[in-house]
């Protein structure tokens, strides 16, 4: 059905009394600062970044590097700048860098691959996991140009927020190590995986070089990213993030809210996740032909839609008036995330304006 057909029924707006609304599954990105990021910011200590050093900024690497078990950490603008720097700094030009096809860095950040003249090749797999087969295909060498960085994500965000399983990180370390390269986790999300795994976040790392982490998703920061590592490997993203005019000045009023991201966020990510299957199941129970949910593992939710029916541009025009926000993930899917802004009230809303919907799209 085409998204601007005229005679879809019209969806009168609804006041925020009904629904419980503003409800923003858009993405964990919305989250604000805390009040205790506030305070942290309000009095960090602060230098110059791009000098001799800011403290704030450099207490945040510290303390997400000993967290992952690496050696090092550098504070970068957003985890795209930190894939991007792991890539340059682990590899020459004209590289070759494996990425599960359906991956983030592959997807959505291939621009990368033009700056820093290396290759991005696509792995295909399952579930945000390479096909080991088609990896160590991949790892034999042929051609001029040779591989020499793995990289694996988790959460996958476009495989609906999966963890890969401790069984295939490692399956992929040795067939790295095996073939003499590296390997880097874009871990955008590592702790909602960690959590969900219920293990420390070093528990994953350790079948890595280095890793990347946002602060600004579910723990919440407002901006900020960290990439960990060995000692060289930092110093030189360190050099290359100069190049790429990711040197801040005074970053420490933002490191602040960092520090407390790690501090205090991590572990409440569980309830984020528990909010997604309710979410799912409930989602489940509206129309069986023209709605199906998955079954998420962290806080990212797949809402898939029938063949026959309006498209994931309708539903979410139609949901936005009655101020439920989501976002088309393709023609026939909607992607809802959560997030320490919602509740059980927020979530009951949110069904409730999908079967509102529902009921006006599909028998209407």
């Amino acid at each position: 059905m085409n998204v601007r057909d005229s005679t879809l029924p019209a969806i009168e707006a609804c006041s925020s009394v009904e629904f419980g609304l503003p409800i923003d599954l858009r993405s964990d990105t919305v989250t604000q600062p805390t009040p205790a990021m506030y305070e942290r910011m309000r009095s960090a200590i602060l230098g110059d970044d791009g000098l001799d050093g800011d403290p704030t900024a450099r207490e945040l690497e510290a303390l997400v590097a000993d967290k992952l078990g690496k050696e090092a950490g550098l504070f970068v603008p957003t985890a795209t700048m930190g894939n991007l720097l792991a890539a340059m700094s682990q590899t020459q030009r004209q590289a070759k860098v494996l990425i599960e096809t359906n991956a983030h860095m592959l997807a959505s950040e291939w621009g990368g691959a033009i700056l820093s003249g290396l290759s991005y090749v696509g792995v295909p797999g399952s579930q945000g996991a390479m096909n080991l087969d088609s990896l160590r295909q991949a790892l034999s060498p042929t051609g001029p140009f040779q591989v020499e960085l793995i990289c694996m994500e988790t959460t996958h965000a476009n495989a609906g927020g999966t963890v890969l399983p401790l069984d295939h990180m490692r399956a992929v370390r040795e067939a790295a190590g095996t073939a003499g390269v590296r390997v880097h986790v874009d871990g955008a999300r590592l702790f909602n995986a960690a959590v969900a795994l219920n293990l420390s976040p070093d528990a994953l790392t350790c079948f890595a070089d280095t890793v990347v982490i946002c602060l600004s998703k579910g723990l919440s920061a407002p901006a900020g990213a960290v990439l960990v590592g060995d000692l060289p490997t930092i110093d030189k993203a360190r050099h290359l993030r100069k190049i790429l005019g990711g040197t801040q000045r005074q970053v420490g009023i933002v490191a602040a809210a960092g520090l407390v991201a790690i501090e205090t966020m991590t572990d409440r990510l569980v309830e984020d996740h528990l909010l997604a299957k309710r979410l799912s199941a409930a989602l489940n129970t509206i129309h069986d032909a023209a709605l199906q949910a998955n079954t998420p593992q962290t806080n990212i939710v797949f809402a898939d839609l029938g063949e026959s029916g309006p498209d994931s541009s309708v539903w979410a025009s139609q949901l936005n008036r009655l101020g439920v926000l989501v976002r088309p993930w393709g023609e026939r899917r909607l992607r809802l995330v959560t997030h320490r802004h919602l509740d059980d009230a927020s979530i009951d809303g949110a069904v409730a304006a999908f079967r509102k919907v529902a009921e006006v799209l599909l028998e209407g």
